[in-house]
This record gives C-alpha cells, structure tokens and sequence, in this order.
C-alpha cells in the first residue's frame, strides 16, 4: 500500500461495493484511461494493475519491491508475499521470472474475488491466494521455503502490529532459504521512529539490511514508504544499488552504517509491545505517482 497503501484488506468493483469477510469494504476499479487500472479500498488507491504490462509499475514503493526482487538469481523465484490486494507483484514476478511459484496470504476472499474477476491472472501462472492472515499463513509454511519474502499488508492504512515483532520476523527468517530476501513496505512520520525500531527488529534476526526510499521521505520531509530489505547473508549491494537507480523515482538506498546513523539506535517490538505503523494523514483525493 501507498503511504496511503497494503494483509490489506481489498477491492471490489468500480460501481459494486464488495463485501469484505466480516465488514462491508468497500471495492472500487479505477480505469486511469491509458489501460490500467487502479484498485481502490475505503477510497484509498492500494494497487495498479496494466493486464497488457504487469511490468508496468506506477507506485514507487512496489517499483522499489520488484528491485528487490530483480537481484535474486536468475530463474524461477519461490515468493510468498503477505498482502495481496491487485496481486501487482505476484503478476509482475510471473512474467519476469516464469514458471515462479507463490503463496499469497490475503485474509479477505471477497477482495481476492473482485481482484481476480475483474483483473484475471495470467494463463500458466501459478500464483496460490491463501484466505489467511499473515501470522497463521506463514506460521504454516515449511522452513526453508522461499527465496523472497514480501510483506506489503495494511489495515485501516497501517502495517498491522503483529506484522511488526521480533517474533514475526523470526517465523519470516525460518520460512527463507540461508540466502533469502525479505522486503518490506512500511511508512512513518518523518521523524522515523517506528521505522527505526522495526528497522532495530528486523536486524535482530536477518543481520544485513538496507532501506529504500525517494529523497525526500528519508530526508524527513514527509510521511511516506520505505521499503526494508533483510537477509542472513551479506545483500547483493553493487547489484540493488544499480537496480535502485532505474527506478522512476529519485531513490536512496541505505545499509551499513549510512543507515544506522539516519536512524539512531532504537528498541526491537516484541508481541508484547508492537505497535502498527502511523496512521497516514488525510489527503484529498489521490493520484497516481
């Protein structure tokens, strides 16, 4: 989701109203007039889908999120990613990298329905959309498994907390390959502070990170996205770092010391003291970045 998007809960149709699992959420389809369309819930835009171009990306942090996932090595990439919403990066990972097999964890079925009726996926994809919150998702999920992980899930337009924990991101590091990725869409005010200790937590278990953001949300300008990226093994630095650069966007990528002096030293969230991320604040109207 935008700094305004993402375990999300989801879309429905430009004139329907779909009904989320246990609460009315209301589902819109956006056509933007040059052949893509913007996937709108509770008036906040959360993906853009081009069915002629899934490699057209227009929100900057899933531009940052497919980066991340362009370093991998080349072929197939097992990809879970927690968050479904217009499944932009499930479709993107489809068509760059073929034959990929990927879990989505996306709680609301009925937002996973209009998405899929009114934006089928490709023919021969094999992207599985699992009705489940993230936490019971993943907690099922063998050790092992995946070479990406991808944690892009917003509620109400904030990261939940239990998205957030020491005890989250241990189940993420069981669930990757030694030499897996994690990525992660967050926002923050622009003081930082729940990006630095989710940042401090995300470090505590995959020790070698780094963060991307436009210019002007890590100089604090702004309330906006940043995407963290974690592994157990030294990043592929010279390979994201040059990914970064044609992004559409004016794109910072941080690690080592560079990112820990933007951030500042910063306690780790357990389960007993999460907390989600900032509530955005209200804008009017939307538009496309």
């Amino acid at each position: 989701m935008a700094a305004r998007d993402r375990g999300k809960r989801r879309k429905g149709s430009a004139a329907d109203d779909a009904p989320d699992d246990d609460a009315a959420s209301p589902v819109e389809f956006v056509d933007d007039g040059t052949g893509g369309t913007v996937v709108m819930i509770d008036g906040h835009p959360q993906s853009y889908v081009q069915l002629d171009d899934p490699r057209l990306l227009v929100f900057e942090y899933v531009q940052f999120l497919a980066a991340v996932a362009d370093v991998l090595p080349d072929g197939p990439v097992a990809a879970t990613h927690v968050g479904g919403a217009g499944l932009t990066l499930p479709r993107y990972l489809a068509h760059t990298r073929p034959g990929s097999p990927q879990i989505v964890l996306e709680p609301a079925e009925a937002v996973t329905a209009a998405v899929r009726e009114r934006l089928p996926l490709p023919r021969g994809h094999r992207i599985r959309v699992r009705p489940v919150d993230g936490r019971t998702g993943l907690a099922t999920l063998a050790d092992d498994s995946a070479d990406l992980v991808v944690v892009d899930a917003y509620a109400a337009g904030r990261v939940p907390a239990e998205l957030t924990s020491t005890q989250w991101f241990t189940d993420v590091a069981r669930v990757l390959r030694p030499d897996g990725l994690l990525s992660m869409n967050t926002a923050d005010e622009p003081h930082r502070r729940h990006l630095a200790r989710l940042h401090a937590t995300i470090a505590s278990v995959l020790p070698h990170t780094a963060a991307i953001a436009t210019s002007e949300v890590r100089k604090g300008r702004r309330f906006g996205n940043t995407v963290l990226v974690a592994s157990a093994q030294p990043l592929p630095l010279p390979a994201l770092t040059r990914r970064v650069a044609m992004t559409a966007f004016s794109a910072t990528l941080l690690h080592g010391p560079a990112l820990a002096t933007a951030l500042g030293s910063a306690q780790v969230f357990t389960d007993d003291d999460a907390q989600p991320s900032p509530e955005p604040p209200k804008v009017e109207g939307w538009r496309i970045r």
